[in-house]
């Protein structure tokens, strides 16, 4: 099914389509056993895709540290502002909402990171 959306002429609206499928399934699989399986078979998909294969490598990253799984402040960093934004949502690592709330790259995600950083340390 995916496959042929992304045939579809219209490029634009396959890529966006297969995008909110994409967060959609990410984000209700993301502490699931499944999610590896699913994103391979995701990045099968899409590889002639650029923003569908860093779409996909971000929502992994955010896998691996929901997962507690090593990771690099350098692969955090390197990450769209999307993906900032999804970690400060998404994620209650200290590690990570510290790294966002130092070096985030808006203002909005260090204020978002700061934020939640300082509603941990009331509710510890």
């Amino acid at each position: 099914m995916l496959t042929g959306i992304l045939r579809d002429s219209d490029t634009t609206m396959a890529q966006s389509a297969i995008v909110r499928h994409l967060d959609r399934r990410a984000a209700l699989l993301l502490t699931d056993d499944g999610f590896t399986a699913w994103a391979r078979e995701m990045a099968e998909i899409s590889t002639q895709r650029e923003f569908l294969t860093r779409r996909l490598r971000e929502w992994t990253l955010l896998r691996t540290i929901t997962a507690g799984e090593p990771w690099s402040s350098e692969e955090f960093t390197a990450g769209s502002d999307w993906f900032r934004r999804k970690a400060v949502e998404a994620l209650s690592s200290p590690a990570v909402l510290t790294l966002l709330a130092e070096a985030g790259r808006t203002r909005r995600v260090r204020a978002d990171a700061g934020r939640r950083l300082r509603q941990r340390h009331h509710s510890d």
